[in-house]
C-alpha cells in the first residue's frame, strides 16, 4: 500500500512542476504524464526483479508474499499510469482542475535549494562510522531462525494468557539456553523454538526434546495433565530442522540477496549506459543491508521482541534493496534529465538541483512507506514485528543513501566525465506516448 502510492506521487510531483512554469492545466497533466514515466517504469521494473528473485528462492508465506508483492506491483503499475491519466483527462476535458498544491509544497518544498553534495564527505564519515560500528557488532551474533539455525519449533495452546519472561526462564533451566518465544494469532498461542539436541539423532530423540519442553511448561498448564493429554490439546504442532537443511536456506538466501543487487547494478547499468550509476547503487545497497543487520545484531538483546534473522528477515532485506533502489532511480532519471539541459553547470549543481527537485516526492513516499509499516509493527503481532523493524530500518537508510551515497558518487568518481549520454527532446519519455484517446 505505502509504495503504490509512490506511482501516483511522482506523477503529481511533476504535473506541479509543469504547471509552475505556466503551462495550462491539459498541457501540464500531459507532459507530466509524459516526463514522469521513464522513473516509474525503471522504479518498479526494479522492485519487480527483487520480488521474482524472491519467489525462486522462497518457501512458504516468504513465497506468497512475494506473490502478492508481484501482483500489487503490476496492479500499481497499470492503475498510476492508465487508470490515474483517464480520471485526470476527464476530469480536465471538463475545466475543472485539482489541486496539486499545500501550503507547505508551495512554501518548502517549491523553493528547497540545499547543497546536498557540499556536505557528502561529512555524509561518507558517518556512514563509516555506522559501518565499523555495525561490522564490530557482529561479534554480538544473531538470532538465527529455526530455518537457518536448525531446530525444533513448537505451537502451544495454553488455557490462559501466559507470561511470557517466565516461560521463557524455566524453558532455559530444563533445555540449557533460552529458546526463542513468540505469540502467534492469540494471546494464549505461543511459538516455542529450541536448538536443543537439534544435533542428536535417533528415534527417541524428538520425544525426548518434547517431553523435556513439558516439563519446562508444567509451571503454566492446569495439574493434573500428563505428557499425552499435553501432546494432543495443548501442542498444537511442531516442526524440525536439522542442520543440513538450514545450511541449504541459508546458502539459497545468501544467494538470493547477492543474485538481487547484482541483477539490480545490471539493469540500471542498461539503463543509464555510465557504471559510475552501478557503482553508486551497489555501494548504497551495500551500505543499506549492512546497516540493517548492524541494528539487528546490536539490539538482539535489547529489544522486548525477537529480531531473528530468517526467510522473513531475507524477505524483508529484498524489499529494501528493491524500496532503496526506487528511491535511487527517481534521483539518477532526474540528474540524467538534468545534466542534458545544464550543458555549463557543475556536477554538483545538477545533481543539488536533482536532489532539490525530487525532494517533496522522496519525503512523502518514505513517510507514506514508514508510517504504513509501523502500523504492521504496533498491529501485526510477534510473527511479522522482525520483518516490520527490518523494514522500518530499510526505509530509514534507503532514502539517507539515496541522497548521501548514491548520487555523491557521480561526483568524486570519474570527475571529467559528463553525467549525460545525449540530449533528450522535451516531454520525451522514452519514445512511450502514454496520452488517452
Amino acid at each position: 500500500i505505502g509504495m503504490a502510492v509512490d506511482t501516483n506521487v511522482i506523477i503529481f510531483e511533476r504535473i506541479k512542476e509543469e504547471i509552475t512554469k505556466g503551462k495550462t492545466y491539459q498541457n501540464a497533466v500531459a507532459d507530466g504524464y509524459k516526463r514522469s514515466l521513464a522513473p516509474v517504469l525503471d522504479a518498479h521494473v526494479t522492485t519487480l526483479l527483487t520480488a521474482i528473485i524472491l519467489v525462486y528462492f522462497g518457501l512458504g508465506p516468504v513465497l506468497g508474499f512475494a506473490t502478492t508483492q508481484i501482483i500489487g506491483i503490476l496492479l500499481s503499475l497499470f492503475c498510476g499510469i492508465l487508470v490515474s491519466r483517464l480520471i485526470s483527462d476527464i476530469y480536465t476535458n471538463k475545466n475543472r482542475h485539482f489541486n496539486y498544491f499545500t501550503g507547505i509544497s508551495r512554501k518548502v518544498f517549491r523553493h528547497a535549494n540545499f547543497k546536498f553534495i557540499e556536505y557528502r564527505k561529512i555524509a561518507y564519515g558517518i556512514s563509516v562510522v555506522v559501518l565499523i560500528l555495525g561490522v564490530s557488532s557482529f561479534f554480538n551474533g544473531f538470532d538465527e531462525g529455526v530455518e537457518f539455525a536448525g531446530g525444533r519449533s513448537y505451537t502451544v495452546l495454553f488455557k490462559t494468557k501466559p507470561n511470557i519472561e517466565n516461560v521463557r526462564q524455566d524453558l532455559a533451566t530444563v533445555f540449557g539456553e533460552a529458546p526463542i518465544i513468540k505469540t502467534v494469532g492469540k494471546d494464549n498461542q505461543l511459538n516455542i523454538t529450541t536448538a536443543y539436541k537439534i544435533h542428536e539423532r535417533g528415534n527417541n530423540v524428538d520425544v525426548e526434546v518434547e517431553q523435556t519442553l513439558f516439563k519446562g511448561l508444567q509451571k503454566h498448564i492446569p495439574e493434573g495433565i500428563d505428557f499425552n493429554k499435553f501432546s494432543s490439546e495443548y501442542k498444537q504442532s511442531s516442526q524440525t530442522v536439522l542442520p543440513t537443511i538450514s545450511d541449504d536456506l541459508k546458502t539459497g538466501a545468501t544467494n538470493a540477496t547477492i543474485f538481487a543487487m547484482l541483477v539490480i547494478c545490471l539493469y540500471i547499468f542498461i539503463r543509464f549506459r555510465d557504471w559510475r550509476y552501478s557503482l553508486g547503487t551497489i555501494i548504497a545497497l551495500l551500505h543499506d543491508v549492512f546497516v540493517t543487520l548492524a541494528v539487528f545484531s546490536f539490539l538482539r538483546n535489547v529489544v522486548p521482541f525477537p529480531l531473528e534473522i530468517d526467510q522473513h528477515f531475507i524477505a524483508a532485506i529484498l524489499t529494501v534493496i528493491g524500496f532503496s533502489m526506487n528511491d535511487t532511480i527517481i534521483v539518477y532519471d532526474r540528474i540524467r534529465e538534468d545534466s542534458n539541459i545544464m550543458d555549463n553547470a557543475s556536477k554538483a549543481s545538477i545533481i543539488n538541483r536533482a536532489i532539490n527537485e525530487t525532494l517533496s516526492r522522496t519525503i512523502m513516499t518514505s513517510l507514506t512507506v514508514f508510517l504504513t509499516i509501523l502500523i504492521l509493527f504496533i498491529f501485526g503481532g510477534e510473527v511479522t514485528r522482525g520483518f516490520a523493524f527490518a523494514m522500518l530500518i530499510g526505509v530509514v537508510t534507503g532514502t539517507y543513501s539515496s541522497i548521501f551515497v548514491a548520487a555523491p558518487i557521480l561526483v568524486d568518481f570519474a570527475k571529467q566525465k559528463p553525467l549525460g549520454k545525449s540530449k533528450e527532446p522535451e516531454g520525451s519519455s522514452n519514445g512511450i506516448d502514454t496520452s488517452i484517446a
